[in-house]
């Protein structure tokens, strides 16, 4: 992508660049294979008593050389405190290869023990340290600690020396172990302006124009529905803005449309826009039969989708290309949507290329303008000036009429190469996915429940529940349906629509289900069954990061349970109607008794995707009290 235009500039000036030196001791760094006795007998982190290890200090340092190449020095040391923590061992350092755009070179790494009174070092074996290739682009250095076991340090350095001054190294203060120190120096010349985007929430130990440091950061593990861990991170960003020296002066990608330009000119992304296809004649001349746009897009949509396998390879950029990916039936995701898009655009359907982030990837920053943010191509259809719809043909569940969940709330960059154009557009779902559960079942005296269930999945619904029963098979979704009770029997269950994709999945279920607790006085019957809601997934009392749940959704769920003879009610859940404070979630619960039978229904609305973390206090409680409603059970008595 001629990522290395920017060295011509800088070639003609004589600037001598020296690495920062720090000038005051950090008692938290050490150097190289010196290590404080204390550390070994460490039994825990004194911040975080449960965690399994602890990164005792990790250290950052970019300068650039003579040769005005980024040069990027990292040293890490981590205590092992248990066997859990030993999977840590494996190391990875990904970087961009292609072009000779970055090597590493001096990797050390060590693993150091500490028996009997005597340091013991265990260096890794550099044959046993490999580089593995990710595609055309990316490389991997790989290695593994040898000798590791709970008290272990494990230790590592390198340096990543990069021709592509864009792509200054984002440092992220924050990872899935607690961070005794962590340290970024930078060494800038004064011919290079970077925009510095500061992400962090907690004070700095160290805060210059060159040294920045933060002390005991908690670790950042997984929450229910957060997005990515590179998104809730506490992080620095940099972002070169222009190159000046004298008269002399070059703004860089510091604008979106800079950014859409040079993707066009670069062949590994506009370049595929209109490489012929193997074959393509008969796909293009189907759809132009066809009567609609709708109907075009949805053959080749399908085309694509059931032709090609996606190699599982997530990358804004081609590897082998589309011409090649097509004719190999697999490629990346961009390789396979650019195909796409090629014969939508072909077919005489206004369709343009979108990069966007998965939700792994982390959402994009737009006040930072650059290509790097994104890990995934689609094909972006505008229907009017309100609906559009976002074509990703690498998962074989996707619908052409559906934003895939995993892009939902965050943005997408539009590129309309013949008008040289270029937007960011929130990629939304504006509709409820809904879900509809009716039983219909009879109490028996011996505390048995029979009966049938009808669920009813749309939009999102739907596309999870075919997914999960196509890719574990029946016995397993089964089991998850089941939710956990080992006492639910399902005897049969049937399916329709499950080939229509414009029409809602219908799953028909015999069960039976034996009342735990029953004892031939009392029948104790909790009337959640089969709405996936078994579980309340925030009881934890503290929350870090935002609940990103992608889509607004809303559950009916309606029962109706025959009485045995012989008993009558001793207690059934209340009439209920409680909110968030906004509105934003709503429960109702109805409960009725009449002609010897129970009917109860609840309606749940999600009318709101994004909760803030610092509103969790009233999310969590108004969650306590909606699943402790949602499992009250019914309870009768012999007469």
């Amino acid at each position: 992508m001629n990522k290395i235009f920017t060295i011509l500039f800088l070639a003609m000036f004589a600037v001598s660049v020296n690495a920062q030196t720090n000038p005051t001791n950090i008692p938290t760094v050490q150097p190289y294979g010196k290590i404080d006795i204390q550390d070994f007998e460490m039994k825990s982190c004194d911040f975080e008593k449960d965690a399994n290890a602890e990164v005792l200090f990790d250290s950052g340092s970019v300068y650039f050389n003579p040769a005005y190449e980024l040069v990027f020095e990292r040293h890490v040391r981590v205590k092992i405190f248990n066997e859990k923590a030993k999977q840590g061992a494996n190391v990875k350092l990904q970087y961009f290869d292609g072009y000779g755009l970055e090597r590493i070179q001096s990797l050390e790494a060590e693993t150091i023990n500490y028996d009997n009174g005597k340091i013991e070092f265990t260096k890794v074996d550099k044959k046993l340290i490999y580089n593995s290739k990710i595609d055309r682009i990316r490389k991997e250095m790989v290695f593994s600690f040898p000798n590791v076991k709970s008290g272990s340090v494990l230790e590592y350095k390198y340096i990543l020396i990069s021709k592509d001054i864009v792509n200054f190294p984002a440092w992220y203060f924050q990872s899935n172990l607690p961070t005794r120190y962590s340290e970024l120096k930078t060494d800038i010349p004064n011919v290079l302006y970077y925009k510095i985007l500061e992400m962090v929430n907690r004070p700095y130990v160290k805060h210059t124009a060159d040294v920045k440091a933060l002390a005991n950061i908690p670790s950042l593990n997984d929450e229910p529905f957060m997005t990515s861990s590179r998104d809730n991170s506490e992080r620095i960003l940099y972002q070169l803005k222009s190159i000046s020296q004298g008269s002399f002066y070059r703004s860089i990608l510091d604008t979106w449309e800079k950014v859409g330009k040079n993707l066009c000119d670069y062949d590994g992304f506009g370049g595929q826009f209109k490489r012929k296809l193997t074959g393509e004649e008969e796909i293009i001349n189907k759809a132009k039969n066809l009567s609609s746009d709708n109907d075009k897009i949805a053959f080749i949509f399908n085309e694509v989708k059931n032709k090609m396998k996606w190699d599982s390879d997530d990358f804004q950029f081609i590897n082998d290309g589309t011409s090649e990916a097509w004719d190999k039936k697999t490629g990346n995701s961009t390789e396979i949507n650019l195909v796409l898009y090629h014969l939508l655009k072909k077919s005489g359907v206004q369709a343009y290329p979108m990069l966007v982030s998965t939700r792994k990837n982390g959402k994009i920053n737009p006040a930072y303008p650059n290509s790097y943010q994104f890990n995934r191509t689609v094909a972006y259809i505008p229907i009017d000036t309100a609906n559009f719809y976002i074509l990703d043909a690498t998962n074989k569940y996707n619908l052409y009429n559906e934003i895939p969940a995993d892009l939902l709330n965050g943005f997408g960059f539009c590129i309309d190469v013949d008008n040289q154009k270029f937007k960011q557009v929130f990629l939304e779902k504006n509709t409820t996915a809904d879900k509809v559960i009716s039983i219909n079942a009879e109490i028996k005296p011996e505390g048995k429940l029979m009966g049938t269930a009808e669920l009813v999945s749309y939009s999102y619904n739907r596309i999870n529940e075919v997914e999960k029963y196509k890719t574990d098979g029946e016995q397993k979704y089964i089991d998850y349906l089941r939710g956990g009770d080992n006492n639910l029997k399902i005897s049969g269950i049937t399916f329709e629509n499950m080939e229509v994709d414009s029409l809602p999945l219908m799953q028909n279920i015999d069960f039976n289900l034996d009342l735990t607790g029953s004892d031939g006085n009392y029948i104790y019957l909790n009337p959640n069954l089969f709405t996936g809601l078994r579980l309340n997934p925030f009881l934890s009392e503290n929350r870090f990061t935002d609940i990103d749940f992608g889509y607004t959704s809303s559950y009916s769920i309606n029962g109706l349970y025959k009485l045995p003879a012989g008993y009558k009610t001793d207690a059934i859940p209340q009439n209920i109607n409680m909110s968030m404070p906004d509105k934003s979630i709503v429960f109702r619960r109805t409960v009725a008794e009449q002609n010897g039978q129970i009917m109860v229904r609840c309606i749940i609305k999600y009318q709101k995707s994004l909760f803030f973390k610092e509103d969790y206090p009233e999310f969590h409680e108004f969650f306590k009290k909606m699943y402790e409603m949602l499992n009250e059970q019914i309870v009768l008595k012999k007469s």
